[in-house]
């Protein structure tokens, strides 16, 4: 390092070199190295989220534009054979399926049925969450096994299983209940009652693990609390669990509302196709049925748009229901 003498001027003194390993950069302005400019912080998370949007473009967003793309043509078994040219129709499709009261009639009961099991998953789950917190270990892990085991269960085979369960000739379930050779899926209302019954057994577990991940992270003083002022369980849960849980049971309410409006492998397998003249169709086995059965497969094309829309709609009330307790918190 140069020594400067002592009698040098101030200009002199400030030429004194620097330290061995830092230059100064050019334009007389040290900037710090390791501030991130700003469109980099802004743009690191897509960078992250890239190879999951691309995966996710190809498996959904090229299906989603042939479905909406099919549903304005004239699509038929001729068209797919080349028998005919393809003729564009517009909302045509639409104006057909609205104008069919058969559709109408398929939606209400879609709705109506996915709100019973949604109804019925969420207060099976919540139930066995809260006694899963009031059991010892053992039995709790026999419980947790049972259930994740339903969980883990296939469509098709619970619902093959069910069927033996109820069969009106061999299943248990008549004679236990003196039923005789009572046919489950002869009736309508029967039939959803079974087809509900296997919807729950299947999709509580998800809910029942969810609440009881959510209950066991509430202090356990606020409980005690609650108890020593003398409040019952019924009272503990609606007062005090339910406000705290809410956040948790928006999501399991807003997820089972998905599951179960496009329920279809139970619904196909356990009615045979929807049931005795069709009693026991939702949208998804009627989407099914006018494209593959009846080779309408325009009009199922625009069934399927009517469902992603509503779905949708689900999802944005969800977010924003999301978005409005993460401000209030």
């Amino acid at each position: 390092m140069t020594r400067v003498p002592e009698s040098a001027g101030a200009a002199d003194r400030v030429r004194v070199p620097a330290a061995r390993g830092w230059s100064r950069p050019r334009g007389g302005s040290r900037k710090s190295n390791t501030d991130p400019r700003p469109w980099g912080r802004s743009n690191t998370p897509w960078l992250y989220l890239a190879p999951s949007l691309v995966v996710l473009g190809g498996l959904l967003v090229y299906p989603i534009y042939q479905l909406g793309l099919i549903s304005f043509f004239q699509y038929t078994q001729a068209q797919v054979s080349g028998g005919e040219p393809t003729t564009f129709r517009g909302l045509g499709n639409y104006t057909e399926l609205f104008s069919d009261s058969q559709f109408w009639q398929v939606l209400l009961a879609t709705v109506l049925f996915a709100a019973a099991c949604v109804a019925s998953t969420l207060a099976v789950g919540c139930a066995l969450a809260v006694t899963l917190t009031r059991v010892r270990a053992l039995p709790r892990l026999v419980l947790m096994m049972a259930a994740l085991g339903a969980w883990a269960t296939p469509a098709v085979t619970g619902s093959t299983v069910w069927l033996l369960l109820f069969d009106p000739d061999f299943g248990p379930v008549n004679r236990v209940l003196g039923l005789g050779d009572h046919s489950w899926t002869y009736g309508r209302y029967s039939a959803f009652l079974l087809v509900l019954l296997e919807v729950v057994w299947c999709s509580f577990p998800f809910v029942m693990v969810t609440v009881y991940a959510g209950i066991r992270a509430v202090p356990g003083e606020v409980l005690e609390a609650a108890a020593l002022d003398g409040a019952s369980q019924w009272r503990i849960w609606r007062s005090v669990l339910t406000p705290m849980l809410r956040p948790i049971l928006t999501v399991v309410t807003i997820q089972s509302v998905i599951w179960d409006f496009k329920v279809f492998t139970q619904i196909y397998v356990m009615t045979n196709g929807g049931g005795i003249a069709g009693q026991n169709l939702v949208l998804n086995v009627y989407a099914y049925q006018q494209a593959f059965a009846s080779s309408q497969y325009s009009l199922g094309s625009a069934i399927g748009v009517v469902m992603l829309l509503i779905l949708l709609a689900v999802t944005l009330v969800y977010l924003r229901l999301l978005r409005r307790q993460g401000e209030e918190l």
